[in-house]
């Protein structure tokens, strides 16, 4: 097993903020974009175009489904309902299932190279560990296992006294990997965690899949400021992510996307939006 550390202490490490900036296009940017972005940034890191990167990413109103998602038998009713109630609906390109984002949720996303030689679950475990470490100040008790009756449950769920915070996917383009973490930092994590649990009411009706989808409890779902009754806000993670990737990186730098990786970047998003016109149409 790769120690988690060495995977992370690159010569240079890449930090993208990308939490508060509407990127390249005019449209609203969305989660749709954020995951083209990864793509093209796994492409860029596995082609040696660019260093290991960490992309900090934030949307606000937004159900993220997975690709399963897209065959629950009443689909568009549940999308549309979700729309009804103010939400953006995506589907995206990597492993899970359904997810819920909004202004007090930080996604991480840690681009490794050389994935060939690192197993999914190696990449699953250095995000766990470094999000351990990140708060590793605050809780000794942050645990990796599945936490049933959460939306998108997982053997990489993050949860404190069996409450889940957390959620890893991981998606590999070529020789990279992007592996995502969604943190729920602060907010109404109850009622994110309904949100979902009614979108599967109204998209499966009781029907039997070949699928299993969960059961939805909102009461094991909480916030990182609930579970350690401290008011920890997005812009306080985002530092923290910026501190400890400095603290086991050479170096850290800040640049800007380059016209290949803007091109990686639109052919990757053509792809997204013609995955997602099964919810689309």
């Amino acid at each position: 097993m790769k120690n988690w550390k060495n995977m992370m202490a690159h010569t240079t490490f890449r930090y993208m903020d990308h939490s508060t900036t509407n990127l390249f296009d005019q449209e609203r940017f969305t989660a749709l974009h954020s995951f083209a972005i990864d793509d093209a940034l796994a492409l860029s890191v596995s082609e040696k175009l660019s260093p290991p990167t960490m992309r900090l990413w934030v949307h606000e109103q937004t159900i993220v489904l997975g690709i399963p998602d897209a065959k629950l038998p009443y689909i568009h009713e549940g999308v549309e309902q979700l729309k009804q109630a103010g939400y953006h609906v995506v589907v995206r390109n990597s492993g899970g299932l359904a997810v819920a984002l909004d202004s007090g949720v930080l996604n991480i996303s840690l681009i490794f190279p050389d994935v060939k030689n690192i197993s999914i679950q190696e990449g699953y475990e250095a995000m766990v560990s470094f999000v351990q470490y990140m708060l590793s100040d605050l809780t000794d008790r942050i645990e990796a296992y599945e936490i049933i009756h959460s939306y998108c449950p997982g053997d990489y769920d993050l949860s404190i006294n069996g409450k889940k915070f957390a959620g890893i996917s991981q998606r590999r383009v070529k020789d990279g990997a992007a592996v995502q973490i969604y943190l729920d930092v602060e907010g109404d994590s109850f009622k994110r965690a309904s949100v979902i649990r009614d979108f599967y009411t109204v998209s499966k009706r009781g029907e039997s899949t070949k699928f299993s989808y969960p059961t939805v409890d909102p009461h094991v779902m909480r916030s990182l400021s609930e579970l350690l009754q401290t008011p920890l806000t997005v812009n306080d993670m985002k530092q923290r992510a910026m501190n400890a990737l400095l603290k086991v990186s050479e170096h850290v730098v800040e640049t800007d996307f380059t016209s290949t990786e803007y091109a990686h970047y639109r052919k990757r998003l053509v792809q997204m939006k013609k995955r997602n016109t099964v919810i689309t149409g």
